[in-house]
């Protein structure tokens, strides 16, 4: 079959034999095939170990992300550069990771998925090892390095989820992916933490970026050795149904057809954001509590409009987009603001850590494992596994989504109790007698005990 053809589900890039769709084995017949191996070419054994290594990686993804992060003072001194010079770290980073994930998305749709995340992940690794060794006057070559580190994210992050969509459907995949993304709260704690006890340990920030560029070295050869390419969409394919590759600009005119939820999402998102931080700031000139009460404001007021989307979704699309947008609006509202508060009720020798606290608690409250948990309610609402009842108890169970945000409406409103004085208390913070206090020593930061500065 022609490389050329658009219709094959081969894989030609940097393919093998043994990992072709549609590879046979010799004296094999095509009954003994069929009983042998699953439909995605790939047993559930080795599906398993594929997980766990694709998880893996995800976590040194996050972990390298957020290590920036850990060691910032340290690199902000090194090249005297300022919080906004800085900024552009990630700045830099999110910008390659965005831009080119669209690249590599297309590539992933056509092309060895394994291979091309092995080359990614290698690439990564090199380029976030060698951002180490920048020197003191080349603050750009760092900016350069860690724009290149979004080129190997880019690559792993847009194909790894679809090869767990070509190993398992339904349930089983819910939760295999819930696993998947539980990396991101662990792996961003993760780098905060390696991060800045690896520049403490060594006395010096560059090491804090060699721990993830080795363990991508080990995530290349589990990639070529464990992982195996499974066959696109066969698990989920019809037996009368074949699948067919289309042209990009095809591509995006399907996807188009669905990105209504997503246009709605980003400008509510940012409708949210902006309205929010400025009914904060406006009613912080009557109350000092504004901050939380806008938070339980928005959450609130978000729950009925995302109960009535739920509600209308099978009645009417238009008002469930309507509703949709109302919710997310004032869902919204406390991004800014939660920050914020996380930052001034903190001294800022401990804000790190309040991150990365704040990180792994949110997402293991949150996105890491309510979808396994929607997805636990639904299956035990669900009386036949007809269309309508799997329609009707996945409706029920994201129902509890808004009582929660009441719930943490709740919770907002117990935090203006108590803002005013934790704030107050972080603003008047001094060291006691017996804490060791941070001075300046040879160029970096140092906690030594009171008595041996006093005079």
């Amino acid at each position: 079959m022609s490389l050329a053809d658009p219709t094959s589900d081969t894989t030609p890039f940097f393919s093998d034999d043994s990992e072709a769709e549609g590879s046979e084995e010799p004296g094999a017949g095509p009954s003994q095939r069929r009983e042998e191996e699953p439909a995605s070419g790939v047993s559930s054994l080795r599906a398993v170990f594929t997980v766990i290594v694709l998880c893996f990686i995800n976590l040194l993804n996050y972990m390298d992300r957020f290590t920036v992060a850990g060691v910032l003072p340290d690199i902000e001194q090194y090249f005297g550069i300022n919080d906004g010079k800085s900024g552009l770290l990630q700045t830099v980073f999110i910008c390659s990771y965005m831009f080119l994930a669209p690249v590599f998305g297309y590539l992933g749709d056509r092309y060895n998925r394994k291979m091309i995340m092995s080359v990614g992940i290698g690439f990564w690794s090199i380029v976030t090892l060698a951002s180490s060794y920048t020197p003191k006057e080349y603050f750009w070559l760092l900016l350069l390095t860690r724009g290149l580190v979004g080129v190997g994210e880019a690559s792993y992050s847009t194909i790894a989820p679809t090869i767990i969509a070509d190993l398992y459907i339904k349930e089983r995949r819910t939760q295999m992916l819930s696993v998947f993304y539980f990396a991101i709260p662990v792996g961003s704690g993760l780098g905060y933490i390696v991060g800045s006890k690896v520049d403490d340990l060594a006395g010096d920030w560059h090491w804090a970026l060699r721990v993830t560029p080795a363990l991508g070295l080990v995530a290349v050869v589990l990639l070529l050795f464990v992982v195996k390419e499974p066959k696109r969409g066969a698990i989920e394919a019809r037996p009368e149904h074949t699948l067919q590759r289309t042209s990009w600009l095809g591509d995006m005119k399907a996807l188009c057809r669905n990105l209504y939820f997503g246009i709605i999402t980003v400008v509510s998102g940012i409708l949210g954001v902006a309205s929010g931080a400025e009914v904060s700031r406006r009613l912080r000139l009557r109350t000092p509590r504004a901050d939380p009460l806008v938070c339980a404001l928005g959450l609130l007021l978000s729950a009925p409009f995302l109960y009535l989307a739920i509600v209308f979704a099978q009645a009417s699309p238009i008002a469930t987009y309507v509703f949709i947008f109302l919710g997310e609006t004032f869902l919204s509202m406390n991004w800014a603001i939660v920050a914020d508060i996380l930052l001034y009720v903190v001294v800022p020798t401990r804000r790190s850590t309040a991150e990365a606290f704040q990180i792994v608690l949110s997402h293991l409250l949150g996105d890491a494992g309510s979808p396994y948990l929607i997805g636990v309610v639904s299956d035990s609402l669900k009386q036949t596994d007809s269309y309508l009842w799997q329609f009707r108890s996945l409706q029920l169970s994201l129902l509890t989504c808004s009582f929660v945000a009441v719930g943490g409406g709740a919770f907002f409103l117990a935090t203006a109790l108590f803002i005013e004085k934790d704030r107050q208390r972080a603003t008047n913070y001094a060291p006691s007698d017996d804490e060791p206090i941070v001075v300046p020593k040879s160029g970096r930061s140092t906690r030594v005990p009171v008595s041996s500065v006093l005079i």
